[in-house]
């Protein structure tokens, strides 16, 4: 049987604030204290991994293990199929050292061209892993598909965003609302997988 969670503060296992933003905003339905990694100044892990699942439960069970708490993290990727499913697990070392995401966009872009294909389909990865202080971790992924944007547009989300369009839409994810975005994402998959093992019976906010 899946281990229901009961606490009453999560560490969200990021540094990264747009996926703190993201996932608090997904956990925002259920009374429980909300941190982060970096609010709590835990250091990053090194993500070597050879999958996303595999990243993301280094990175929940090594905060949760220095915190003393349960910990929920995320590891997501953009993937070209045009340039063999490229950024994928390195998707937020193509924005270093600055973690410059106009700047990863742009390689993608010149990738693609100097790949000659015409193909334009993406994805987005999303895994989730939550940890508790024990050691047990579940986790769970979610997929979207959708065609690359060049130029990207939109100001709004962030990584890779304002170049994706999701499949049977006219917007990217750097245009559409965020509260949108939330219900559709790959994060909302993974996260709505997640809530069917691990939230039912956790209190929600009155």
């Amino acid at each position: 049987m899946t281990r229901g969670f009961k606490e009453d503060t999560l560490i969200v296992a990021s540094h990264n604030q747009g996926k703190v933003r993201e996932i608090a905003a997904l956990l925002a339905p259920y009374d429980l204290s909300v941190t982060s990694a970096s609010a709590l100044n835990l250091d990053e892990p090194i993500e070597d991994g050879d999958n996303y699942i595999a990243n993301a439960a280094i990175k929940a069970k090594a905060a949760a293990m220095a915190a003393g708490m349960p910990a929920l993290s995320d590891d997501s990727g953009f993937e070209v199929k045009a340039i063999n499913g490229d950024p994928g697990l390195y998707s937020a070392r193509w924005a270093k050292p600055d973690n410059n995401f106009s700047v990863a966009m742009q390689k993608v872009h010149d990738a693609i061209i100097e790949s000659g294909s015409a193909d334009r389909s993406c994805r987005f990865i999303c895994a989730l892993a939550l940890c508790w202080p024990d050691g047990e971790i579940i986790t769970t992924e979610g997929i979207i598909e959708g065609s690359y944007v060049w130029p990207p547009r939109g100001t709004r989300g962030f990584g890779y965003d304002p170049m994706f369009q999701l499949n049977g839409y006219d917007q990217t994810f750097g245009e559409v609302d965020p509260d949108w975005k939330h219900s559709v994402s790959h994060r909302a998959i993974a996260f709505q997988k997640l809530i069917d093992l691990c939230f039912q019976e956790t209190p929600r906010r009155s």
